[in-house]
């Protein structure tokens, strides 16, 4: 790749998926890019898991924490493998190192801000530095490169407080990691737009396929909470209504979100795509995926004792985790069409007024409570936005 011919053959498929382009003349999600997501399904679990053993509300915090550092990790690999060729020899040489330094950071989770907090940010400084590295050698254009350049030191800043974090505890701990987040989520924002390239197709179907991983973790979670479990009828039924949960959500992005979101960001150009690319994916979305990881915990704790009720962190992480991915939704709708969804604000309020039912009743009643109030919303929807959908999928 000394020429940069695969790189420069990415170029030209970007070029291709300009607005009007055929679905045929894009360039798709790799097999290899799927591959490299593989990790992330551990890493999310792992999330799961610590805030699991930790149920308190300072566990689900410093969970939420862990999730957004590897969010923002996945995302910048999203946005390498849109621009350069993830399939050159020491492309993919490079991604499979990273994995393997991922994997360490997903072992290293559970612990993270405790006896594996050190581990976990040298993991993560390998991950982010060999991201770093493979843009500035395979990127096509000198402007990309200069670009990336931009980046570095937000990352470098970030990776030096969560190693200092590592060695701290408590508040201090705590502030440490918000100020390494700060420091890394701004770091686009601070090195300006100029450089940045965008193939929006691939890029919409690469955050699309990450949510269906994310939702996969719900589907995890009913196994994991069943484990040692007798299957009972109302264990059977607590089970099916977790998965009508997670079909639900999946209906609710791809058949409305995914396809006008897709089509918002091929009619822009320039650098209001990279800005839309950027506000509506790389930081919007980490609202829907929080979502589905709280609500992976409330599905694993209500599965672990279906007859009782949830415990007041459990309860909030399976109704707010929910509310969290409608609004995740909201304000990407709001980004992109300038245009609040009221049906889904509306949900989202209700999901939140369940949280003291889902205390005071038996986990059973809570999730179904919650699977009925998105069915509703979902057949409200399907119904009243039918020609709309098509009109958007035409348009495809």
């Amino acid at each position: 790749m000394s020429d940069h011919s695969e790189s420069a053959g990415r170029g030209v498929r970007m070029m291709e998926d300009a607005p009007g382009a055929g679905l045929g003349e894009e360039q798709r999600v790799s097999p290899l890019e799927l591959f490299f997501d593989l990790v992330f399904v551990f890493a999310f679990t792992q999330v799961t898991v610590l805030m699991s053993e930790n149920l308190n509300w300072a566990g689900l915090g410093e969970g939420m924490l862990v999730l957004a550092t590897i969010w923002w990790t996945w995302s910048a690999y999203g946005w390498l493998t849109n621009t350069i060729d993830p399939e050159e020899e020491i492309a993919r040489l490079t991604i499979f190192l990273a994995m393997a330094a991922m994997l360490v950071v997903a072992l290293a989770t559970p612990k993270a801000f405790s006896d594996h907090g050190v581990l976990f940010a040298c993991s993560f400084f390998v991950v982010r530095t060999l991201h770093i590295l493979l843009y500035a050698y395979g990127s096509p254009t000198v402007d990309v490169r200069e670009a990336v350049k931009g980046l570095i030191p937000g990352v470098g800043i970030a990776c030096g407080l969560l190693v200092v974090a590592g060695t701290q505890d408590g508040t201090v701990q705590v502030a440490l990691w918000i100020a390494a987040l700060v420091f890394d989520y701004t770091a686009p924002l601070l090195g300006g737009f100029g450089g940045w390239t965008l193939s929006a197709g691939h890029f919409a179907e690469r955050f699309g396929l990450i949510v269906i991983i994310a939702l996969g973790e719900s589907i995890v979670a009913v196994g994991v909470g069943l484990e040692g479990v007798a299957l009972d009828a109302d264990v059977l039924v607590a089970a099916t209504l977790g998965l009508v949960i997670a079909a639900a959500l999946w209906w609710a992005y791809f058949d409305v979100v995914a396809p006008v979101g897709e089509r918002r960001l091929r009619t822009a150009e320039g650098l209001e795509q990279i800005r839309l690319a950027r506000d509506a994916y790389s930081y919007i979305h980490l609202l829907i995926v929080a979502g589905i990881v709280l609500l992976a915990l409330g599905i694993k704790k209500a599965l672990e004792h279906v007859d009782q009720p949830l415990a007041d962190e459990a309860a909030v992480a399976l109704c707010a985790g929910v509310a969290l991915y409608l609004l995740g939704h909201i304000a990407f709708r709001l980004r992109n069409l300038g245009s609040l969804n009221w049906p889904r604000l509306i949900a989202a309020a209700t999901c939140l007024a369940l949280v003291p039912l889902a205390i005071d009743v038996d986990a059973v009643v809570a999730l179904a409570a919650v699977a009925g109030l998105l069915a509703a919303l979902v057949a409200y929807e399907a119904l009243r936005f039918r020609d709309s959908r098509q009109r958007v999928r035409a348009a495809l």
